[in-house]
């Protein structure tokens, strides 16, 4: 029997304190992979806490341009191995090689990489104020060892040794210990690999990176409310997220959740009357992209009664029944979006493509859902469950001031959109539905579906819980994700010899 592959704790690889394994299995086969993952014990975490703590008192005092060569070099490092990444990422999740993960995930984690460099090098996320006539400086400063959950659908460019909370945290002078998803622990360990090398010949202190595959429900609680925790990042379910927010709040430690969000689209007649194929396209090209394993697919959308909103209904139906189920990334998302589908349909949602195939491996037929506005009202919460996958609730309100009520009781999401008519003739509706969407949802879209998340500093992957923690944070655009791993420094009084350099006086 083959032995776990190797932990990376304070810059060395070593073997795992714990006894029980897991294997990542391929979602097109449903099989088991061949290599075997350690489940970490305390005691795992514990040294790497340690180190990660002794790390950041070396890289707080490092200047910006030595966390900006690493991570330059470490972007590099990802291009070099771009074939063997691609290929473990495609076993492990079943993501097409190209044009999804060559193409488009992969230079996306590169270039966010650099995004952070540039961010590292200017200092422009350290926001300087100074007050020269009362005697004070303030400004943001590292934080302290940051923790990075990563989740299944973003092996790259959400991933915990690579994607943006870390490259964020790492921007912001903190060491990282990255959690890998189950799903994907070879994509995680060969990117913690060239982490490793990037660290090593660039001279940052070893522990900058660390990586654990996995730990218990309890020690993974103990892990984000450690003391030597400075923050933690968490992309992934509601459930698992929750846990870990109890336990980090109970000690005071911010953690900033990447949670649960359907992404409401609102469709009025106009648009509908204007440019129905159109619409039917672009919602199931959306909807259905990585088997809509996204969290900005658009989950829930709404329109008013009406017989151009059936002939819509009617056309993505036939759209979903013909396009072919894609495969999910995991038994247990199979499992979940089985579960949500069954939930909707008990509380009152018709399934109207109940007659669609299922796919190969992991699947569950494309599924679209219809239910009364009335129906909705009378139960929001339950109507809100999340569908994570190629899955989405359309509510059809009767008129608009039930819309209106409809959009009242969401929860907070991470985007919302409204489509309307091009000359106007929806402009009344949209002035009575714009500003009760707005304050539900980080990112507010016009005529546009909400799949892609374009990585800008004017971008904003955040909103009201539960779509995430903390409605003023953003997990994407930099440098504004680097201050969820900051704390604001003041000088009062401080002897200008003694301010950091970019305080003093120049």
């Amino acid at each position: 029997m083959s032995s776990p592959q190797p932990v990376l704790i304070g810059g060395q690889w070593r073997a795992a304190r714990g006894s029980e394994t897991f294997r990542a299995s391929n979602p097109a086969t449903r099989e088991p992979l061949a290599d075997l993952y350690p489940v970490s014990s305390w005691e795992d975490c514990d040294a790497a806490l340690d180190a990660a703590q002794s790390a950041f008192e070396q890289l707080r005092e490092l200047p910006g341009e030595r966390l900006a060569e690493f991570l330059d070099s470490y972007a590099a490092g990802i291009e070099q191995r771009k074939a063997e990444l691609v290929e473990v990422a495609h076993q492990e999740t079943a993501l097409p090689r190209a044009p999804r993960l060559a193409d488009v995930e992969l230079p996306r984690t590169t270039g966010q990489l650099r995004q952070a460099a540039t961010a590292a090098r200017d200092g422009s996320w350290r926001l300087a104020v100074v007050d020269a006539a009362a005697g004070l400086r303030t400004w943001f400063a590292p934080l302290g060892p940051v923790c990075v959950f990563g989740p299944n659908n973003f092996p790259f460019a959400f991933g915990s040794a690579s994607g943006g909370d870390f490259a964020a945290a790492i921007a912001g002078g903190n060491p990282v210990i990255a959690k890998a998803n189950s799903s994907h622990p070879g994509t995680t360990r060969l990117l913690a690999e060239i982490a490793a090398e990037a660290v090593a010949a660039r001279g940052l202190p070893a522990a900058t990176v660390q990586l654990l595959y996995r730990t218990g429900h309890a020690d993974g609680e103990r892990l984000v409310s450690d003391p030597r925790v400075g923050a933690t990042g968490y992309t992934g379910s509601r459930s698992a997220g929750l846990k870990l927010k109890a336990a980090a709040d109970a000690a005071g430690k911010p953690i900033y959740l990447e949670l649960s969000s359907v992404n409401p689209v609102v469709i009025l007649p106009g648009a509908i009357e204007e440019r129905l194929d159109q619409l039917a396209n672009e919602f199931t090209v959306s909807c259905l992209m990585g088997t809509g394993q996204f969290c900005t697919n658009p989950g829930l959308v709404v329109l008013l009664k009406g017989t151009a909103s059936d002939r819509l209904v009617e056309s993505v139906v036939e759209r979903f029944r013909e396009t072919p189920a894609g495969t999910l990334l995991s038994e247990g998302v199979e499992r979940s979006l089985t579960a949500a589908v069954e939930t909707l349909v008990r509380h009152g949602a018709e399934l109207r493509t109940g007659d669609a195939r299922r796919g190969a491996g992991f699947s569950h037929p494309n599924a679209l859902l219809t239910v009364s506005g009335q129906r909705f009202l009378e139960q929001p919460e339950v109507m809100q469950t999340e569908a994570f996958g190629n899955a989405s609730l359309w509510v059809i309100a009767d008129n608009l001031d039930q819309a209106r009520q409809i959009l009242r009781h969401l929860e907070g999401n991470l985007t919302g959109c409204i489509y309307s008519h091009s000359a106007g003739d929806d402009d009344l509706a949209y002035d009575r539905l714009e500003p009760i969407l707005r304050q539900r949802v980080g990112r507010l879209l016009n005529d546009k579906m909400p799949t892609g998340v374009a990585v800008s500093p004017a971008m904003n992957h955040g909103g009201p819980f539960p779509a995430t923690g903390h409605p003023g944070f953003t997990a994407v655009g930099l440098p504004a994700a680097i201050r969820r791993f900051a704390m604001l420094h003041c000088y009062d009084n401080v002897r200008p010899h003694r301010l950091p350099p970019g305080l003093r006086d120049h």
